[in-house]
């Protein structure tokens, strides 16, 4: 190929590349803006079967608010390459959490034998991982995922004592969604 179609299709591709960049990042903000409840909204109480340590029991959001801010997490599949990063990354974030008086909770479509084993395998029996199986709860924290509205996408919430919704975050990395709820429940405890 000579030096003059070289420089047409260089030519080419950056004009290409100008012109998918503002749907690009709109695409980009759109995921970061998806979810329905927004800070300041009341965050909608809930009780469903839940495991920590590989041991079920009935995760009650209402008391779990009165002893301190709630870190709710959706993420899409239980033993999937993400939610396991992210699953391990909130595991090793849990004691800072609970340092500043939060509690982290997960929550996916999965049946409670399926996230008993992720509590202790992925969670490394750290924090609790609830299971809604009919999708009620991510629906109503909007956190469906578009292409299968029975899955969660990956949405993470902080909810103050209040019970209203003190920070959202959406987007596909894992390890962001541990720094920027920590960070929330940081700016929330004034530290």
């Amino acid at each position: 190929m000579s030096d003059h179609h070289t420089s047409d299709l260089r030519s080419f591709a950056t004009t290409m590349l100008r012109a998918a960049a503002p749907w690009l990042a709109a695409a980009l903000l759109s995921t970061q803006a998806q979810a329905a409840l927004k800070v300041g909204d009341s965050a909608p109480a809930f009780t469903t079967p839940a495991a920590v340590a590989g041991k079920a029991f009935d995760f009650d959001m209402a008391a779990t608010l009165r002893k301190g801010p709630v870190v709710l997490y959706f993420f899409p599949k239980a033993f999937t390459q993400g939610c396991t990063l992210e699953a391990h990354a909130f595991a090793e974030a849990t004691p800072r959490f609970a340092a500043l008086g939060a509690t982290v909770v997960g929550m996916s479509h999965d049946d409670i034998a399926t996230l008993k084993r992720f509590s202790t395998e992925a969670c490394r029996d750290q924090f609790a991982v609830a299971s809604d199986p009919q999708a009620a709860t991510i629906r109503a924290y909007d956190a469906s995922a578009a292409a299968n509205p029975q899955r969660a996408d990956r949405i993470s919430y902080v909810i103050g004592q209040d019970g209203r919704v003190k920070f959202v975050h959406s987007g596909p990395d894992p390890d962001e969604h541990v720094r920027q709820t920590e960070a929330a429940v940081r700016k929330l405890a004034g530290k």
